[in-house]
């Protein structure tokens, strides 16, 4: 059985945990632009340093079969509409999920057996950042991901600052 999904059976035996729990979730902050997530670091345990955009981490499974890249970068005055259309062409087939508000947008789609998965929080009260990850797993494991790629989604917020 592969590392990732192993830890997926894990991490689902039962149920999701609360972050920081005994199945290694725990919370990822990025302060210079300020992205806070959740995320699991018993599957992202392998730190690849800065995320391929803005400023940010990337993390992948000691098995390289799913990657987490969280990050932010400011925005030049673009909707999330906007963003989507410069940033995702990708063929209309491929693209499984797609939800695009005046806040952020969610985008899934599959491609050669994995599925890519992209959100993007566009904050006005951080400065007009934009806080973000993308997420690659494999597609065959889908049903144990679900869960865990809904608790990261919703967890992407801005850093609150004191």
């Amino acid at each position: 059985m592969r590392d990732s999904f192993a830890w997926l059976a894990i991490l689902l035996g039962d149920g999701v945990q609360p972050a920081g729990s005994a199945t290694g979730w725990d919370r990822f902050l990025e302060p210079q632009l300020g992205t806070s997530i959740d995320y699991p670091t018993e599957i992202f345990s392998v730190d690849e340093g800065a995320a391929p955009r803005g400023t940010g981490r990337q993390f992948k499974s000691n098995d390289g079969n799913a990657v987490l890249a969280v990050y932010s970068q400011t925005n030049e005055g673009e909707t999330p509409a906007q963003y989507v259309h410069k940033n995702f062409n990708v063929p209309r087939q491929t693209i499984d999920y797609k939800r695009v508000t005046f806040t952020f947008f969610a985008i899934s789609a599959v491609h050669a057996g994995e599925i890519y998965y992209s959100r993007c929080n566009f904050s006005r009260r951080s400065g007009g950042t934009i806080h973000c990850f993308d997420l690659r797993y494999p597609a065959r494991e889908k049903r144990a991901w679900d869960p865990i790629v809904t608790r990261i989604s919703l967890s992407l917020r801005p850093l609150e600052r004191g």
